[in-house]
């Protein structure tokens, strides 16, 4: 394990508000496990969107790694995406409502014991997903997701119900567009409720889209989910949380290094769950091994 300096980046606003820790206890939370690995520290917050990945990117500047983000889904996306193609390390603290990378990497969702795992862990290398210029680590995508997550990052509250209510309000409204996607081999045009580009499996919570995806196989995972309606919808969601979505018979995977989407109208997508601004078109690329992750020891 490395001698470096740890630093822990905090989002004190992740998760719903009745589960939050105050900055002080969050603080010596952090210190506690850093002193028991014999490690400097250092624990800085977050003020607003975008700040998390310009302290990241700062703190490996100057040698602390690990890099701790500690947060939900939208922190880790920040955090990661600041240290991709660097050799410093990151670690997660899981806050947040879905907590999907966590959750796959095994880490776990109690802070004492996962900042224990920043600070004392194994080292993993990962790869990264990029699209529309943006780095993700779990699941990037447009369509009916990357809408829910724009209402989402509108809503006051935070936590599943609230991500719940998104989801529901835009399932009753969404309609399928119609995309064209270009893969290495093959050119496409279909109607779709839903594309996600997959690094990882989950979107969090457990819920897998993408069954078969893998962190460290150099390759990124599209899955197309066609048009359908509510009760259809209803009647896949358990298929979701199985993981056996990818044999429902509306949805297509197809495994890839890169693909091009491109529609008719302007895509909001998202990655990790955050919403970005609309692009015509979107590139979507996988980068082998290009992160560095703390997991637990085995």
């Amino acid at each position: 394990m490395s001698a470096s300096p740890i630093a822990v980046v905090i989002n004190p606003n992740a998760g719903p508000s009745s589960r939050r820790s105050s900055r002080a206890d969050m603080r010596a939370l952090a210190q506690r496990a850093s002193d028991a690995a014999g490690l400097v520290h250092t624990v800085v917050f977050t003020e607003r969107g975008g700040h998390a990945r310009e302290l990241a990117a700062d703190l490996s500047d100057r040698g602390y790694s690990p890099v701790v983000a500690w947060g939900g889904d939208g922190t880790v996306n920040e955090v990661a995406g600041a240290l991709v193609h660097r050799p410093t390390v990151l670690g997660i603290v899981p806050a947040g409502s879905g907590n999907g990378l966590a959750r796959e990497l095994g880490i776990s969702l109690r802070p004492r014991d996962a900042m224990r795992i920043a600070a004392q862990g194994a080292d993993r290398r990962i790869d990264a997903g990029e699209l529309g210029g943006r780095y993700f680590v779990n699941v990037g995508g447009v369509g009916l997701a990357a809408s829910v997550a724009e209402l989402f990052s509108h809503l006051s509250g935070r936590g599943l119900r609230t991500y719940m209510q998104a989801t529901v309000a835009k399932v009753l409204s969404y309609r399928a567009e119609r995309y064209r996607l270009e893969f290495e081999d093959a050119t496409e045009e279909q109607e779709a409720l839903i594309i996600e580009i997959a690094n990882g499996r989950q979107y969090g919570n457990g819920a897998l889209i993408a069954p078969g995806a893998l962190l460290d196989d150099g390759r990124l995972e599209v899955v197309t989910v066609g048009p359908m309606g509510l009760p259809r919808i209803a009647w896949s969601v358990p298929r979701l949380l199985a993981g056996s979505i990818d044999r429902h018979p509306l949805v297509k995977t197809r495994s890839v290094s890169s693909v091009t989407l491109s529609s008719n109208t302007l895509m909001p997508f998202h990655v990790d769950g955050e919403p970005m601004p609309a692009q015509s078109t979107l590139t979507a690329r996988v980068h082998p091994n290009a992160l560095n992750v703390r997991v637990p020891r085995t």
